[in-house]
């Protein structure tokens, strides 16, 4: 059969658009966490989940397979996940994670082996589980580009979330790549395509002079 698998191999790949990238802005960032509930074990483990998601990056497997001893929760702050390709990565964790990881009940058990987050039967959350808590407290949220076919907010969207607002921010692409664990840094370039404002900052940065006064042009960080 090696003539007809030459001849399929021959066959050039169909070039497709990619799907766009969907994303949370800012403030719909901000409503999430602010409109959360703050009291109960389930409540707290909630926002503990919804604030590694977003301050790591990490796919919903990352989150799923996370054991108590992977988190330091004293300097320095960081969680390790184990990704595509049995690799381990870093991440560092802002305060605000550390406080409500710190609130969880597995944490205070100390045994590291642990799940770190459990569902009603104290038995570790599976990718489902993180999908449908997410899927719940997101409801009223509606990501940018806003598709009508898929306007509910999964937890890879908050892996986009967090890959722009680095970017926005000036963070280097490379270390935005090893955030969140791209093998291929044009994975990452992606990113750059897709955010309003840091073409809005680029276009700035190269303003023509006008008439006779150049105009300050702001040092964009990107």
């Amino acid at each position: 059969m090696l003539a007809e698998a030459e001849r399929v191999e021959a066959i050039p790949t169909k070039r497709t658009p990619p799907p766009e990238t969907r994303y949370l802005e800012r403030d719909e960032i901000d409503k999430l966490f602010t409109t959360l509930p703050k009291e109960g074990s389930l409540a707290l483990r909630d926002r503990a989940l919804l604030m590694l998601l977003y301050n790591s990056g990490a796919r919903a497997q990352e989150i799923a397979d996370l054991r108590v001893g992977d988190v330091d929760l004293v300097e320095p702050l960081r969680v390790r996940l184990h990704g595509k390709g049995d690799k381990w990565r870093s991440c560092p964790l802002w305060p605000q994670t550390v406080k409500a990881l710190k609130q969880l009940e597995t944490v205070h058990c100390r045994d590291k082996n642990a799940p770190l987050l459990t569902s009603r039967q104290h038995k570790s959350l599976t990718r489902f589980g993180i999908y449908k808590l997410v899927k719940r407290h997101t409801v009223t949220l509606r990501p940018t580009p806003p598709d009508a076919k898929r306007c509910g907010v999964s937890p890879h969207v908050f892996r986009h979330s967090i890959a722009v607002r680095l970017l926005e921010e000036g963070i280097d692409e490379n270390v935005i790549r090893g955030w969140l664990g791209h093998v291929s840094l044009d994975t990452t370039h992606r990113y750059a395509e897709i955010t309003l404002r840091t073409k809005q900052a680029a276009v700035a940065a190269c303003l023509p002079p006008d008439g006779l006064l150049e105009i300050p042009r702001p040092n964009a960080g990107w």
